[in-house]
């Protein structure tokens, strides 16, 4: 045997990289070197003893490759021209094929120029950047932790450089074994429990039932997407020492694409680009400008001109848009593995959870849909809506200072029935109903969370495996304590310094929602004058509903200041998030969305709270009204009620806010990426078609939100508050929140799969604190449907009503035959003589009758004015207080025992999944006793084939 031009020692062939790294895969004999001639004039014993040399001296070539460590220039040493050579959309192909195909995978970008070694991670700089001694520093370090790196320039401009990173096999298992990552090695054996034959007989009955039915439409057709199939296989903790023990079919591909990239990002974070304490990890690198962007590729394109079902999927890219993204697909089930596989845990539990979310909608939308149905069908037989439109010879009081006029009770007929269709006697089921249902969604959520745990395997993951933040590493360095579970000293943080921190938070949030308070003032204070305005306006459409243009207008600027102050709140809760120190990323997430989420709820719902709550409550009466800094008049009421004005906030909030989100989720990258493809057109010509490199095309994506999967959170979050704290007053808010959620769930795949950069793969056990903000609003809706139902609605005093004062006054009876009289006897009597001098309306009233009116109605239970006390509160007040305040504690308490009730009932995990994962314990412990004794076994058989004598040896 010959040596080749690559270099051979004592029969060992090495391939050194221009990085400084050393290629294992080179580390092998060249057939090619072979001496011409017959097959049997070769010596394979040679050839035997040189593989058994080397197989012995593999350690010596680990240790070489870590010593290995080149510099790292910023110059054309590692730096090749951009060629026009790129993905098509066929050649990334899935994981288990292709990879091993050099000239196909040199083309495709997704790999180095060798066609071997997979891209597991792209950094993005500009030459004419000046942190240029930080860079060459990090990529030597980069080296230094074995890493392959290689450098392209951009096609379009020569200034970006392309850094790829490749992490070979042992570099791969030395950290997955620091970082507990989980790979599989036995396929599970599933256990069927015992079954009776009383139900055995029923399933059969079953079965034979559903062949008549047509096939389930939603489901997801496995028959021509086989590659939908997980690999279902027990896993374990990753152990170089018990490698053994995995199923490793091939090294290039036993860790996925997206393990590679965590394993690889992690590595990124720990290394130093800088002496000092602070002066480590690539978050630091992007926040300084070092670097522009780092991001693990996508695999290939999501488009193809074959169709998926004839020619297959072309990469889990393209199956996840044809199963998952497309449009043609919103009726059918998400694909969880598939995402969970592509994008990690953590974005794989956001979609279940949105997915579990939306299905849960599907009831409460009819229900609240029949509340309202059932409002338009007793419209006709409404004794109060019909009073109110026959009232034409009650006039009311103005509900403004001078520009106001009188106004008959009939003019406000349309407002009426609109509120009789959403307050109406199907209204307090509903939200017992909805109380109930919010309680059921949460807990079957955690039933169906424990099973996809138990699927994904996050069971046993904690957070101690999780790793500290480097920017607590670096801020605690010297302060070190033994961790009680590991065992391992870590950077500690003192209780007092922590203490501090905290306190400074808490006041910084005080002080933020303190400005939200002050805004809804302001939003007040612009009601209070603003009614006024519009009743003396020119146009007579604004004029006669100068109450409705100002709730509307209202409404619209505070959306606006929503909006707006969104903004400075996202910057606040940053500043005391990094203030607070937290120590792992979980922390600091959970702390993050605390904030944010208060900030936004408090922004968001404040006006209704005061529309509910206030709107109309505090005014006074005519001739003595309460006023604001002793000026301006307070709001009231539409003659017809404040549950109209609470109808209108809601709907116009909810509607706009979820249309704004998503055209920001959706329509502002499409429009980034339209912008970015139509520069490149314009500088490189129309006519001439640029195929770009994978890297290339992943960087002219929108990269996903810094902050994570927060804002995807916080939009349903803040919308399931919408569809439960206030759906008494809006039972069509589960069916909007439904529609949205429809559209969503498709919105959101697309814009991962196709407009934003591929996101690193993070692990989750669950949706974190976001599961306790949702107990948190259903104990808070039951606390505000109930003062909802009392205060803001008709709902009790109407019963009072009934039962008290009605025609049917103690006979037992509340049908719309007893409520006749009802709106004469919720009126008082003012007379017209005793307003005050700024608040006399400048008309008389002669217009209704001809002669000046002398007395004028208005909505409160107060005495006449020909009373020994004038304007007192009369009987029927208190007992309508005393009826509300009965009818808060006696639903709060009723709905809490319910909720209670059906939390006990439903156990957390499910029977069937128990057993599972009770006999999948017992069979790892067997499979891994049988395994060490068959490791053992062979050991002590190749002993005795190589002639040592063993003494005392088990087994």
């Amino acid at each position: 045997m010959e040596a080749s031009s690559s270099g051979i020692t004592n029969g060992k062939t090495k391939v050194f990289h221009p990085e400084g790294g050393v290629d294992l895969q080179g580390y092998q004999l060249d057939m090619q070197i072979l001496p011409d001639g017959p097959k049997s004039d070769v010596d394979f014993s040679e050839i035997l003893n040189a593989i058994q040399e080397m197989a012995k001296d593999v350690n010596i070539l680990f240790d070489e490759l870590e010593a290995v460590n080149s510099p790292c220039k910023d110059d054309d040493s590692l730096l090749h021209p951009g060629n026009l050579t790129s993905t098509s959309d066929d050649a990334s192909r899935l994981e288990a094929g292709g990879e091993t195909m050099p000239e196909r995978n040199k083309s495709n970008g997704l790999y180095f120029r060798d066609g071997k070694c997979r891209i597991d991670y792209i950094l993005v700089y500009r030459k004419s950047n000046p942190q240029t001694e930080k860079r060459e520093v990090f990529e030597r370090n980069i080296r230094a932790e074995g890493l392959h790196m290689e450098k392209e320039s951009s096609i379009i401009n020569s200034d970006i450089i392309f850094v790829k990173l490749h992490a070979p096999w042992e570099v791969l298992g030395r950290y997955a074994e620091q970082m507990n990552v989980r790979m599989p090695f036995r396929r599970k054996i599933y256990y069927l429990p015992r079954r009776y034959k009383f139900m055995s007989r029923i399933d059969k009955q079953i079965s034979s039932f559903r062949r008549w039915l047509p096939k389930k439409p939603m489901r997801l057709d496995k028959e021509t997407l086989p590659d939908l199939e997980e690999n279902d296989c027990y896993t374990a903790p990753f152990s170089q020492q018990r490698i053994h023990h995995f199923i490793i079919h091939n090294k290039d591909t036993f860790f996925n694409n997206a393990t590679r990239s965590r394993i690889v990002h992690h590595i990124l974070q720990r290394i130093k680009y800088e002496e000092g304490k602070n002066k480590i990890g690539l978050n630091r690198l992007l926040t300084n400008g070092s670097y522009e962007a780092a991001f693990p590729l996508h695999e290939g394109g999501y488009r193809s001109k074959n169709s998926i079902r004839t020619h297959g999927a072309e990469n889990h890219r393209h199956l996840l848009y044809e199963c998952w993204a497309s449009w043609g697909v919103w009726y059918k089930y998400q694909p969880l593995d598939l995402v969970r596989r592509y994008f990690g845990e953590k974005i794989g539990l956001y979609f279940a959870w949105l997915g579990w979310y939306t299905g849960m909608l599907f009831p409460a939308a009819f229900i609240g849909l029949f509340v309202f149905l059932y409002g338009v069908i007793t419209l006709d037989h409404c004794q109060v809506s019909k009073e109110v439109c026959q009232a034409t010879d009650i006039i009311m009081c103005p509900v403004c200072d001078k520009y106001c006029p009188f106004m008959r009770l009939s003019d406000s007929c349309v407002y009426a029935k609109v509120t009789h269709l959403f307050d109406n006697g199907a209204t307090v089921f509903f939200a017992v109903f909805m109380a109930v249902w919010a309680t059921v969604f949460l807990e079957f959520w955690k039933r169906r969370r424990a099973v996809i745990a138990y699927d994904w395997d996050l069971i046993d993951w904690e957070e101690e495996e999780e790793e500290i933040r480097p920017q607590f590493e670096a801020k605690y360095s010297k302060k070190e304590r033994m961790n009680p579970i590991s065992g391992k000293p870590e950077p500690y943080q003192a209780f007092a310094d922590k203490c501090s921190r905290l306190v400074v938070s808490a006041s910084g949030i005080f002080f933020m929602i303190c400005v939200v308070i002050a805004a809804v003032f302001g939003i007040v204070i612009y009601r209070v004058v603003t009614v006024s305005t519009f009743a003396a306006f020119k146009w007579a459409l604004i004029r006669n509903n100068s109450q409705v243009a100002t709730t509307g207008t209202a409404v619209c600027i505070n959306f606006c200041i929503i909006m707006l102050l969104n903004v400075l709140y996202e910057k606040v809760a940053l500043l005391l998030t990094n203030l607070e120190q937290p120590r792992t990323e979980s922390e600091w997430e959970n702390s993050f969305t605390l904030k944010m989420f208060l900030f936004q709820f408090v922004n968001l719902n404040s006006s209704t709270f005061y529309i509910a709550f206030f709107l109309g409550r505090f005014t006074g009466h005519p001739g003595a009204y309460l006023r604001l800094i002793n000026r301006w008049r307070l709001e009231e009421c539409h003659p017809s009620g404040c549950l109209i004005d609470l109808c209108m906030q809601m709907g116009i909030i909810m509607v706009l806010k979820q249309t704004w989100n998503n055209f920001m989720e959706l329509g502002y990258p499409l429009i980034q990426n339209w912008w970015t493809r139509r520069k490149v057109r314009q500088e490189h010509g129309p006519e001439r078609k640029i195929s770009f490199p994978q890297w290339e095309k992943d960087y002219n994506l929108q990269p996903m939100n810094a902050y994570g999967l927060f804002d995807e959170y916080l939009e349903m979050i803040l919308q399931f508050g919408f569809t439960t704290i206030f759906v008494a007053a809006f039972p069509l808010a589960p069916l909007l929140a439904l529609l949205n959620n429809i559209i969503e769930i498709r919105l959101d795949a697309y814009k991962f799969v196709t407009q934003w950069r591929r996101p690193l793969a993070s692990r989750a056990k669950d949706i974190g604190i976001w599961y306790g903000i949702l107990e948190g609003i259903g104990i808070l809706s039951v606390i505000t449907n109930a003062f909802v139902i009392a205060i803001t609605s008709d709902f009790i005093p109407r019963l009072v009503y009934a039962y008290k004062y009605g025609p049917c006054a103690g006979q037992g009876e509340a049908g719309q035959k007893c409520m006749v009289g009802y709106v004469n006897a919720s009126l008082s009597v003012f007379r017209i003589s005793d307003f005050e001098n700024r608040s006399e309306p400048e008309s008389d009233g002669s217009e209704f009758s001809g002669t000046p009116l002398k007395y004028c109605r208005y909505r409160d239970y107060r005495d006449p004015p020909h009373s020994l006390v004038p304007y007192g509160y009369t009987l029927q007040f208190w007992h309508v207080l005393a009826a509300r305040l009965a009818f808060i504690i006696v639903f709060e308490h009723l709905v809490f025992c319910i909720k209670h009730l059906i939390s006990y009932l439903i156990p957390d995990l499910p029977k069937d999944l128990r057993d599972r994962m009770r006999r999948e314990k017992y069979l790892i412990q067997e499979m891994m006793y049988e395994a060490e004794l068959e490791r053992l076994q062979k050991e002590r058989k190749e002993r005795k084939k190589n002639g040592k004598a063993h003494h005392n040896e088990w087994p």
